[in-house]
């Protein structure tokens, strides 16, 4: 489908927009300019960003002070742990700013599509990404799929969390036990706890340590109270689950970034229903069901599309029991939500 043309007046307007907002960079580094002439600047030093806030992030330094900084106008976006060099300014209303200069080379990072069908950074630097599930609202394997490709395209380590393990009872015991299992023989880690039972968060806690981390999920499954457990001291919204759908309202606004005192970082990202994976190529999802990207390499042509190819190692193996059927099918439909 061809883009929509826009008349005159839409093309002003956008023409417009785009001044104001090149307006707005241009008085913003003739600020800082200004500031560096009258020496208001201090040398440079390295900080970690904590937390974004429109065209200001929070960073801290080595001391662990904080400081609201402008960004120099051709940095790009920057994202909740990025590493950078900054140079701290005056002290405003009680607030110390500054300004950050440089932004170091990311080891990792995490991104994911906006409303505006444009692909975004949530965070940088991280070692393991923590996927929270619940038994409400219960995160169907389709969607834990999609979190883990995603993961496996960013070569971030997923660890898959069972959250509010209060809710399951000898019911449904045998179904999350299953599903637990099914992640577990492809090689990924699990753990059961509870955000109410501070002593099933023991493992947690010495994993976390000297790591950094992210939780993603379902809004709802209770990322942002198992972080007011972990952390006490720290102050989060907590949203309760919608009576009427079972799902979770959006409590967290911005990615941002705790200390654990015995050491190790974890970024709490907003909440989101579903990882849109739409902006993958299949290439990429076959990527990130890890089982069958080793089995891929092992087909006849290598453009299989894994249907009805004469010598399709996948299919092989699907027949032969050594893949799980469940998981090829979930591979297809995401497939399908590809453009």
């Amino acid at each position: 489908m061809s883009k929509r043309k826009l008349n005159r007046r839409q093309a002003w307007r956008v023409e417009k927009i785009q001044q104001e907002k090149a307006s707005r960079a241009k008085r913003k580094e003739a600020q800082i300019t200004d500031q560096l002439s009258a020496g208001e600047l201090g040398e440079e030093a390295h900080g970690l960003v904590i937390a974004h806030f429109g065209t200001q992030v929070e960073v801290e330094d080595n001391q662990r002070q904080r400081f609201r900084c402008f960004l120099r106008a051709n940095l790009g976006s920057l994202v909740t742990g990025d590493h950078i060099v900054f140079r701290p300014g005056p002290e405003t209303n009680g607030v110390l700013t500054g300004v950050v200069e440089t932004v170091l080379k990311r080891q990792s990072e995490l991104s994911r599509p906006n409303p505006y069908n444009e692909i975004k950074p949530v965070a940088a630097n991280i070692d393991h990404i923590l996927l929270v599930i619940a038994p409400e609202p219960e995160a169907h394997p389709n969607l834990i799929d999609r979190y883990l490709v995603a993961a496996e395209n960013c070569d971030i380590e997923p660890i898959l969390l069972l959250n509010k393990t209060d809710l399951i009872d000898d019911t449904t015991r045998p179904h999350f036990d299953a599903l637990l299992s099914a992640y577990e023989a492809l090689g990924y880690r699990t753990m059961q706890l509870c955000s109410r039972d501070e002593s099933s968060l023991t493992g947690l806690k010495e994993f976390l340590n000297d790591k950094v981390s992210v939780f993603v999920g379902q809004s709802g499954v209770g990322k942002s109270s198992l972080i007011s457990t972990l952390l006490p001291g720290e102050d989060l919204r907590i949203g309760a689950l919608s009576e009427n759908t079972r799902k979770g309202r959006h409590t967290t606004t911005t990615a941002r970034l705790y200390h654990f005192p015995a050491g190790g970082d974890l970024i709490d990202s907003p909440g989101i229903r579903e990882f849109g994976l739409w902006h993958m190529t299949p290439e990429e999802v076959l990527y990130g069901f890890r089982e069958l990207r080793t089995t891929a390499g092992e087909c006849r042509f290598r453009d299989c599309a894994h249907e009805k190819e004469p010598g399709c190692a996948i299919r092989a193996a699907l027949e032969a029991g050594e893949l799980s059927q469940s998981r090829f099918d979930s591979y297809r439909r995401i497939l399908q939500t590809l453009t």
